[in-house]
């Protein structure tokens, strides 16, 4: 219909931005379309305009270089949908063009926001890649979201569309949608039929199917293909690839939303870089888990679907015996992933017999030795001194470290064969696997490292999209997150004076980088606190970067980035969730029995507190809590804990997340103990060092 319109109206021919002076260019967009896209996707619609270009400027140009190199090769399998789909390279980049061409069809303009409320499949890769190409900027979030979290970000986003992923999470939705006056001009479901949708709120709502939108898309894509005549009738404009191609939500409920933007350009710098760390070859395959709309995930498998791989999508759920099923060759994932891995494998040792488990815990432990002495007469053992050892010391350091190593290598060797064969067979991954997302346990790390499963581990966040650091496999140094990637600056910062400091020092850690996003949306003053004119972003980590040693058991670690914990208030478990701890803290600080409280939690898989109670109003509330005595004397640490853990339950119901364990301590955090700022703020970092032991013991 729009196409028909616009033939009886206007007899414009396809002009390039060369061809027309800037008046005639106004006119023309006043009375025919305006068609924004990729320009070495749709290359060959574009012939001739000019605009036409060889090289990626868009995220969106990659899928015809895929298809172009990979054509018949699988792109994905998606076998847990409904219907299960794979798609060849070719047939992934046709829908990409159709998705784009439908989504232009129903209404979606260039820069629009679409809100892409779903989870990974292969469908939510082609609503992604193909708001993109049409020159749309998409905004995503997974199905798991509360509904008030998605409809803050949706109006905060101004967001003008909905992509959601089936009607289960239509239905939950709309009402509040409807109800609280959100913008929706069009609705697209991704999975599942519309007569399954909610009656509440439908009236007046267009509604689509995937299946209408590209159709929609083909049909359209087909007249523009076959007819120059057709074709003239936009004026065609190119994406720039500092058009920004998707908006990042990196909070919850609480406090202002900080919509992260990240540029085709930022994304690209990912794309063209990632090799370095994941040699991934045609036909490998990589199994995927994570959310698609993760910043982890989705630059991964923008990565990987430049280097001809099969990706299979699983679920939580599925994981495990997809590993065995598909045996990936790559997986990425969090750190609670390769935790829950390893608790696996601890789990099937103590179920054998006494012998049997005796025998191959002694053999893991020769190996953990082994691996160790490894490293040091390798060079690759991290050490924070900036002054080397002596030439004498170094050498005595590697002759022990050899002998200890060739001691232990026959044993070691009888564990590959006769152990750790099996827990390979189990785990499934053929080549490597990269953690991010949270900071990898040092057990983990070295348990895997013990038993020849490549584990590498990276550094990011959301607002460098997201790779910075990363482990290489032929520089794997454990304790790390590796070297920075290419064209991308470390450098470590005094928090006060935010002057640089010398290889071996603690600071606060700030990145530089092509990757670093353009800033948060409607929101320059968060921008600001983080983004410096220089293009510095603070991370709010805290970290060193290790010294050169020419000689010495840490030669080879040079440059490498070690991170020791974070600077700022958010906590990121080991599942990969972001907390701001002040919802729960506020919560907590309005009972009477809490004096000081810290919520603590960072690659954790749940969170706790340090709390310094209100002892007076402890006694008194004591018996009311069905405490036994509440004379001083009696009230012991461990009934004092349980009062303050009720408390804590009590009071943070309705908080995002809850707090597991409770450390309940006696000193209170003061300026002279240097606990507290000048200003009387808490500084985590220092009681986190404080109670260190008090800590771990409280995750044990």
């Amino acid at each position: 219909e729009l196409l028909r319109r616009l033939q009886e109206t206007i007899s414009y021919r396809c002009l390039s931005s060369d061809q027309l002076t800037s008046v005639k260019r106004e006119e023309a967009r006043a009375t025919v379309g305006r068609r924004r896209c990729s320009p070495f996707l749709e290359k060959r619609l574009l012939s001739g305009t000019g605009l036409e270009s060889d090289e990626w400027t868009s995220v969106a140009d990659i899928w015809r270089s895929s298809a172009e190199k990979y054509g018949d090769r699988v792109a994905v399998v998606d076998p847990y949908h409904h219907p299960p789909t794979t798609l060849t390279y070719k047939q992934l980049e046709q829908e990409i063009l159709y998705f784009a061409e439908g989504l232009r069809m129903v209404g979606m303009e260039p820069q629009e926001k679409l809100a892409l409320f779903a989870d990974n499949s292969c469908r939510w890769l082609v609503a992604d890649q193909g708001s993109m190409a049409m020159g749309a900027v998409n905004v995503v979030r997974g199905t798991k979201s509360t509904t008030e979290e998605l409809l803050q970000i949706y109006n905060h986003s101004d967001s003008t569309a909905l992509a959601v992923d089936n009607p289960e999470l239509f239905s939950r939705i709309v009402g509040t949608f409807c109800s609280k006056g959100a913008t929706v001009k069009c609705v697209i479901l991704l999975w599942g039929e519309k007569p399954c949708l909610s009656e509440f709120g439908i009236e007046g709502l267009p509604v689509f199917t995937y299946q209408e939108i590209i159709d929609l898309g083909h049909e359209s894509y087909r007249a523009l293909s076959d007819s120059i005549h057709t074709r003239s009738m936009y004026v065609h404009e190119t994406i720039s690839s500092d058009d920004v191609a998707t908006l990042m939500y990196t909070s919850g409920t609480t406090g202002n939303p900080k919509g992260v933007m990240l540029t085709h350009r930022n994304l690209l710098h990912q794309i063209n870089n990632l090799w370095d760390l994941v040699p991934a070859e045609p036909g490998n395959r990589f199994l995927s888990m994570l959310p698609s709309w993760h910043a982890y995930e989705r630059a991964s498998e923008y990565f990987i679907f430049t280097r001809g791989v099969e990706q299979v999508y699983t679920t939580v759920m599925k994981f495990k015996d997809d590993l065995k099923r598909y045996q990936p060759h790559y997986i990425v994932s969090v750190p609670l992933i390769f935790e829950t891995l390893y608790r696996g494998i601890q789990k099937q040792i103590h179920s054998k017999s006494m012998l049997r488990k005796v025998v191959e815990l002694a053999l893991i432990r020769v190996s953990l030795t082994y691996v160790e002495m490894k490293r040091i007469y390798e060079g690759m053992y991290l050490t924070p001194k900036e002054q080397q050892p002596s030439h004498i010391a170094a050498l005595l350091d590697w002759l022990c470290a050899r002998m200890i190593a060739a001691i232990l290598l026959p044993l070691h060797m009888l564990a590959k064969k006769v152990v750790y064969s099996k827990f390979h067979s189990d785990i499934g991954i053929r080549k490597a696997a990269i953690s991010g997302g949270g900071s990898l346990p040092s057990h983990v790390d070295r348990f895997f490292e013990a038993i020849g499963v490549n584990l590498q581990n990276g550094y990011g966040m959301t607002e460098t999209a997201p790779v910075t650091a990363a482990r290489r496999l032929s520089h794997n140094v454990l304790g790390s997150i590796g070297h920075p990637i290419r064209h991308t600056e470390f450098k470590i910062v005094d928090a006060e004076t935010d002057e640089s400091l010398p290889p071996g020092t603690k600071g606060i850690v700030k990145v530089r980088g092509p990757q670093v996003m353009k800033g948060y949306y409607k929101n320059p003053r968060a921008t600001e606190q983080v983004l410096d004119k220089d293009g510095w972003l603070n991370t709010g980590d805290i970290g060193w970067i290790a010294p050169h040693h020419s000689i010495g058991r840490s030669r080879n670690c040079g440059g490498i980035v070690v991170l020791e914990g974070r600077a700022k208030d958010t906590i990121v478990l080991s599942t990969g969730e972001n907390v701001e701890p002040l919802e729960i803290e506020e919560a907590a600080m309005k009972s009477n029995l809490i004096h000081q409280i810290v919520v603590i939690g960072q690659d954790q898989r749940r969170l706790g507190a340090i709390v310094v109670p209100n002892k007076e109003a402890a006694l008194l509330a004591a018996p009311m809590a069905s405490t036994e005595d509440a004379d001083t004397a009696a009230l012991t640490n461990d009934q004092l804990t349980r009062l303050i853990y009720d408390e804590l339950c009590t009071r943070t119901t309705d908080c995002t997340f809850q707090v597991g364990p409770v450390l309940v301590i006696d000193e209170p955090f003061t300026i002279e103990n240097g606990l507290l700022t000048p200003t009387m703020k808490i500084r985590r970092d220092r009681v986190a060092a404080k109670y260190e032991r008090q800590i771990d013991d409280l995750y044990k």
